[in-house]
């Protein structure tokens, strides 16, 4: 069978859920055993997410093989157990970069360089790239941003250049919204018909259009929409309000989009291949989880999406294990030695946030003496780590000047030090400790145990700085053990305190790790361990 591919677009009003509804299709497609892709075009013209403040775009991901990517790869990740690339993330940014290094070489032979057909023939070579580097039966490309925005026109021509190139083996799924008036008491088709007339102006004519509501759509709006809008009408699906993301896929199904897909496709309707039988089961779990525990968020960055990753591990993680979490954000800016107790004390657990920068780490430093001091689980990611180290040089070997490079350049103990590849680094993006990195466990550690008593993991990294190993002897000889450390560079990758229920740190990031039908063995372990302490 010939690669068939599938351009996810939306219009009225962004956020709509573009990256949850491709998820969910890459998971149907997969549940009937195909192999699928999906990749990721952001209209934005910075090369990367790496360097955007979290408030501007969420949190950063990272790839297995190093590259800084929007949030939606790990919508991706964790529906499909896909390990992605940097094959599935393209901004605008990389487009221009790469045609204007072919014009600086001279391999355009002295044209004029055009966005038509230049930069759209380069949109098309990078929609088509994953299928060239191996065979998938579906390759989905999830375009950002919404229909009319300027930055977008560019990758609207190439999927109508495409769609007219490929015939029967690529189709348009439109999202877009339909809003309920409260006043009116009634639902509204008109965004939707602008929206898909706005498309059409474009060249492109949705295939398949899916209605995002508040509320259940009646057979009337949906026979309103595909008679305006010119699509069958059991290519219109809605999708409502859901109690979780995970049930999307479900819904979907339950409504034949997957079928509507391969029919337009020309693709065999294959069976089911039993791929949604662990996702049953997993909403079953999740359904029965009713008990809440109570975790704590220590971070700077007061936005949902900015921790995304970390909270849908921690909420995988609480649902395999019978409960429900709860996640309470702290604002380590906030935090002082005074009011630290009432904002752990009834908390089961406690996670120290990733970061950089100086804002908000003493209380982070803070929050981590109270987790060790007060025996309460205590996890620590990449900066948060670091903060659990720089607290016990302070408050345990007695350097009370302790502190990072990275925020103190002059401190007498740099227990935290610049990475040596990173000292003649001077541009940021891109720049960083990134990808996945080979880490060999302490036998007979906690987290060995936790990892299933495997001697060598891979996970991934974002960071700059590093435990100074000068120190290491003696963080040891007091009580905290480097029991996970990089076999290539001796960097020291995990610390624990054993004598603890859970006080944990790692350098890389496990969160990226984790998925729906594999949750990661640290967050699992984590809250298996904060459940026995509270009961």
């Amino acid at each position: 069978m010939d690669t068939k591919y599938i351009f996810v677009t939306g219009g009225v009003v962004s956020s709509l859920g573009k990256g949850i509804i491709s998820a969910s299709i890459g998971k149907l497609l997969q549940a009937r055993g195909y192999k699928v892709t999906i990749q990721k075009f952001d209209p934005y013209i910075n090369i990367d997410p790496g360097t955007l403040n979290p408030y501007e775009h969420g949190e950063c991901y990272v790839t297995t093989d190093g590259m800084e990517t929007d949030l939606d790869l790990g919508h991706y990740e964790r529906f499909t157990d896909i390990q992605t690339t940097r094959h599935n993330s393209i901004t605008t940014g990389r487009i221009y970069q790469a045609v204007i290094d072919k014009e600086r070489r001279g391999d355009y032979l002295g044209k004029t360089i055009q966005v038509v057909p230049h930069i759209t023939d380069e949109i098309k070579r990078r929609i088509k790239e994953n299928a060239n580097h191996d065979h998938f039966d579906f390759v989905i490309s999830e375009i950002g941003g919404t229909i009319g925005d300027i930055e977008s026109a560019p990758f609207m021509e190439a999927i109508r250049q495409l769609r007219w190139e490929m015939g029967r083996n690529a189709v348009n799924i439109h999202l877009t919204y339909v809003p309920y008036l409260h006043a009116a008491g009634e639902f509204k088709t008109k965004p939707t018909q602008h929206s898909v007339k706005e498309l059409q102006s474009m060249g492109i004519q949705p295939d398949i259009l899916i209605l995002r509501t508040e509320h259940h759509l009646e057979e009337g709006i949906l026979h309103k929409v595909a008679s305006f809008c010119n699509v069958e009408l059991e290519c219109v699906v809605q999708s409502e309000n859901l109690p979780s993301i995970y049930e999307v896929p479900v819904n979907m199904q339950q409504q034949g989009l997957d079928i509507a897909i391969l029919r337009k496709l020309g693709a065999p309707l294959q069976l089911e291949s039993g791929g949604l039988v662990s996702w049953y089961h997993f909403l079953h779990l999740q359904q029965e989880a009713k008990e809440e525990i109570h975790i704590g968020l220590v971070g700077k960055y007061d936005l949902q999406d900015a921790y995304k990753s970390i909270r849908e591990s921690l909420s995988l993680a609480a649902i395999y294990n019978g409960r429900k979490a709860k996640i309470h954000f702290i604002n380590s800016e906030e935090i002082t030695a005074q009011n630290i107790a009432s904002k752990l004390e009834s908390l089961a657990g406690i996670i120290i946030c990733p970061g950089f920068g100086q804002r908000g780490i003493e209380g982070k430093i803070i929050a981590a003496e109270y987790g060790r001091s007060h025996d309460l689980p205590t996890f620590g990611i990449c900066l948060g780590m670091q903060m659990m180290v720089i607290e016990f040089a302070r408050n345990v070997l007695g350097y009370q000047d302790a502190n990072s490079a990275e925020m103190d350049e002059k401190t007498p103990h740099n227990v935290i030090d610049i990475m040596e590849e990173q000292k003649n680094i001077t541009q940021m993006g891109g720049t960083m400790r990134l990808g996945a990195y080979e880490c060999e466990l302490k036998k007979g550690s906690r987290t060995w145990q936790a990892y299933g008593e495997a001697s060598l993991i891979k996970e991934r990294h974002r960071h700059r700085y590093e435990f100074n190993n000068r120190y290491q002897e003696e963080y040891e000889s007091h009580g905290m053990k480097c029991v996970g450390i990089n076999p290539a560079a001796n960097l020291v990758e995990i610390v624990e305190i054993p004598e603890k229920r859970w006080y944990i740190g790692m350098q890389f990031h496990p969160e990226y790790s984790s998925t729906v039908l594999h949750p990661h063995p640290l967050f699992m372990d984590f809250i298996k361990t904060c459940i026995l302490w509270k009961n």
